[in-house]
């Protein structure tokens, strides 16, 4: 094994309803949970979204609302979710922009409480873009000279994309093998939120990404402007997004 582990790592892959984050449903979920050791542990969930799958999705993946009527709903298996993510870091195949936004609005919707604040997520896209600039197809024949069959089965791509950062470990000898250090490598940017709305700026203070605000300290924004708050309460950002801005009006009030 290339890579150098000090605690599990969790590579996963989503199948879901469509790409909304803030409102398509996880359909599967597949997670291959590697230790230390090198041991791993495989597990695949279908899931009932309680929404219908699109046509053209489910021409893309597979998975019709047929297959997953009777199956639990994410709220159901959330806390088994949770109990193999526990202790572990990420990784995943543009993780850091879908797969890794849409578990989080997925656990707040299932009232489950989670920090991913500690926790490093490794983006496999984003190392082979940075490298090559391909598709996870062709990552797979390039790195592991294999053809990737049953593309788009969240089984086959979470043990690609594995497979595939151990062919990129290999290669590419400037890579360190740490989770750390890929996880920095792989970061798409520097954001408080996994959607992108809120980033740091370089004093380390939240700024928003977006709007007429963009650029500017997300505390002094509404402390300035204390109906805009209700406003990104009330507008359609995802979940976790607004659990972080409440994180920053809370911890602005209490300094009060």
């Amino acid at each position: 094994m290339n890579l150098s582990l000090n605690k599990p790592i969790c590579f996963f892959d989503l199948e879901a309803t469509g790409t909304n984050v803030a409102k398509d449903r996880i359909v599967e979920i597949s997670i291959l949970k590697v230790f230390p050791n090198g041991n791993k542990e495989s597990f695949t969930y279908k899931i009932n979204p309680e929404i219908p799958i699109p046509a053209v999705t489910s021409k893309i993946h597979g998975i019709y609302d047929e297959d997953v009527k009777d199956e639990p709903n994410f709220k159901a298996l959330s806390s088994k979710i949770l109990s193999i993510l526990k202790g572990a870091d990420l990784a995943g195949y543009n993780s850091n922009r879908f797969d890794i936004p849409l578990l989080a609005e997925e656990l707040l919707r299932a009232d489950q409480d989670f920090d991913f604040s500690n926790v490093l997520a490794v983006d496999v896209q984003t190392i082979f873009h940075k490298k090559e600039k391909r598709t996870l197809e062709a990552a797979y024949k390039f790195y592991c000279n294999k053809d990737l069959i049953d593309a788009h089965s969240a089984e086959a791509d979470t043990l690609a994309t594995y497979e595939v950062l151990e062919g990129q470990l290999e290669r590419y000898k400037d890579l360190e093998p740490t989770i750390k250090w890929l996880a920095d490598f792989s970061k798409f940017s520097h954001f408080a939120d996994f959607a992108g709305f809120i980033r740091y700026d370089d004093e380390g203070d939240e700024i928003f990404s977006f709007g007429k605000h963009k650029g500017k300290k997300v505390a002094k924004v509404l402390e300035a402007e204390p109906g805009y708050f209700s406003w990104l309460q009330n507008a359609d950002f995802p979940l976790y997004t607004k659990k972080v801005i409440t994180g920053i009006q809370l911890k602005k009030l209490a300094t009060k």
